[in-house]
């Protein structure tokens, strides 16, 4: 894979980290968007159009898969702090993910391996209308999946990698880490642009062949520049099974649960500043989750030093205890984020179905419907220089926070924004009903004399809400993480979002089931979807206060003031793997 060079002195080269090593994360983020988007929106007709799947498998397919490729980022997120370096794991589940798209190419492009479409079936001739075999399937779901795993790695690690490039210690970097966060969303969102405009028109236009066959080529090319750029970057070393190392907490936790906590807090075991174990990230002891500190008691007044003679299941050091709380403080945030990015996840769905009952001509020109998620990802493309270079500015002179406002702070303003867009949905879906009734075109197939670009007040808040809530979980869980635990904490973020994708058909259809058929009727003009989207406005507001109680109860972590930063302890020793 290649090795990063460092000097014995332990200081960084002015070649090692920053925006120039950053730079490299970018694009690639950027490229794995493009891919992923494009498919996340239009692969529904693929399925439904050449694989003979109904429009609710269709659908649910869709939604499984983008669900998949997010949770996916814990098992990559894992080997990546376990096993792999973050830049090897991106390397490896790149090329995943090329594969992937290369495999479905192959079947889109020799028609024998696909059912003969139905779009194309006389309607005299209907019996040769058939639903795909078994191997066709397998075919299928073994491309999608491994887009699913490839995708995993990239987005534990390729996020971290970039993150890894700035020393969040210090101020300056601290601040330039925030801003990292902001533009690896803009380029992401470049990405997402290209996808849903460039790659849906090849698809409709050249053939899903050659529209698998670009991503192929897209997600591959980019892992060759990360591999160009390895001499720039600041290395990590895994510090072993995160997991393993959570687990002997617990252990040793209920095995002294009858010791008595020492008054004294130093009589704790823990690594000593002068003595780092394996850049172990050292931590002060907060005063939280205190039964787990009886991981840390010493027995028989045994020095701490001699900890191979107690076992790392019967005693454990501080560090690796508040390293457990910090996962445990960690869950009911994510617990209490899942349901907004179910209702971002609406706008995915029904936004575009409102879409297309709408005047989406721009004089002779018509926006395709897969397409409609440009106009977000444009006003998110505008507003994330305006708040990385105008009001984080503003509010870091108030505040004295490099990054303005504080992480938690930050997911909440996005909590609040999308409680808001659900509102103005419903509000804007409200009037669109009313110009079909006014036009008696409740039941007509034709666009509403209503412009299309209505949806773009809902659009504006939630791409508002996306700037500060996404970034702000990123940064938060990167932030948090301890050194050994900067991809998990990546993909615990990235599990928010995927709970959102597989809980968004449970909403709908339990909602459905509850009011009577809000929405039933499939025709939208019949049909409540202002009664529902002001029902996900009401529950977001007192999500917003579940998240409260989580934020104000969670306490950041405390690093050691004189701990050197484990990316250059580990640089101090020569030569070391990326």
């Amino acid at each position: 894979m290649g090795i990063c060079r460092n000097v014995k002195t332990g200081k960084e080269t002015s070649k090692q980290g920053g925006t120039r090593a950053a730079l490299f994360v970018y694009v690639v983020v950027g490229i794995s968007t493009m891919a992923l988007i494009s498919n996340g929106v239009s692969l529904v007709t693929y399925f439904y159009g050449y694989m003979n799947f109904s429009l609710t498998k269709s659908a649910n397919t869709v939604t499984n898969f983008m669900g998949t490729a997010f949770l996916l980022s814990l098992f990559g997120a894992f080997l990546s702090d376990t096993y792999f370096s973050r830049f090897k794991t991106c390397v490896l589940f790149g090329i995943i993910k090329a594969l992937g798209f290369a495999l479905l190419g192959v079947q889109a492009h020799f028609s024998q391996l696909r059912p003969f479409p139905c779009k194309d079936v006389p309607l005299s001739q209907n019996n040769l209308c058939e639903s795909a075999n078994r191997g066709q399937l397998t075919l299928l779901y073994g491309g999608v999946y491994l887009i699913a795993l490839g995708n995993s790695g990239v987005k534990a690690a390729l996020p971290s990698l970039g993150a890894d490039q700035f020393d969040e210690k210090d101020p300056k970097g601290a601040a330039k880490l925030s801003s990292y966060f902001n533009w690896l969303l803009f380029y992401s969102t470049v990405g997402a642009i290209l996808g849903v405009t460039v790659l849906v028109w090849i698809s409709d236009n050249q053939g899903w062949d050659w529209s698998f066959g670009v991503c192929s080529v897209a997600v591959g090319l980019p892992i060759l520049l990360l591999t160009m750029g390895k001499q720039f970057y600041r290395c990590n070393v895994p510090k072993g099974n995160p997991l393993m190392r959570i687990t002997q907490v617990l252990v040793a936790a209920f095995r002294n649960r009858n010791l008595p906590l020492p008054q004294n807090k130093d009589d704790l075991h823990q690594i000593r500043s002068g003595e780092p174990e394996n850049g172990t990230e050292i931590l002060q002891r907060t005063d939280q989750f205190k039964f787990l500190d009886r991981a840390a008691i010493l027995r028989d007044n045994q020095e701490a030093s001699t900890t191979s003679a107690h076992g790392p299941w019967s005693l454990c050091t501080i560090s690796q205890v508040e390293e457990t709380k910090i996962v445990v403080r960690m869950l009911p945030i994510i617990l209490s984020t899942v349901f907004m990015n179910t209702c971002m996840a609406q706008f995915q769905t029904f936004t575009i179905q409102q879409s297309m009952t709408m005047n989406r001509k721009i004089q002779n020109f018509e926006i395709p419907g897969p397409s409609m998620p440009v106009i977000p990802l444009l006003f998110q493309l505008f507003l994330i220089p305006v708040y990385d270079r105008i009001f984080v500015p503003i509010a870091r002179k108030f505040t004295g926070i490099p990054s303005g406002i504080r992480q938690l702070q930050r997911i909440g303003v996005g909590q609040v924004l999308s409680a808001v867009s659900m509102a103005v949905a419903a509000v804007v879906e409200s009037h669109r009903k009313s110009v079909s009734i006014k036009h008696n075109m409740v039941d007509s197939a034709s666009p509403l004399p209503m412009s299309v670009f209505w949806l773009g007040c809902q659009f504006v808040i939630s791409a508002m809400a996306q700037i500060f809530a996404l970034v702000g979980l990123m940064n938060f869980f990167y932030a948090e993480s301890t050194s050994g635990l900067k991809s998990l904490g990546m993909a615990i973020s990235w599990s928010s979002l995927a709970f959102g994708y597989f809980t968004s058909s449970v909403v709908v259809s339990v909602i459905n089931k509850v009011s009577g058929g809000w929405l039933a009727n499939n025709n939208l003009n019949r049909d409540k979807l202002d009664y529902f989207y002001w029902l996900l406005a009401g529950v977001s507001v007192l999500n917003f206060g579940f998240y409260l109680l989580c934020a104000s109860w969670y306490k950041y972590k405390k690093p050691e003031l004189k701990q050197e930063d484990p990316i250059t302890d580990e640089k101090a020793k020569g030569i070391t793997d990326v």
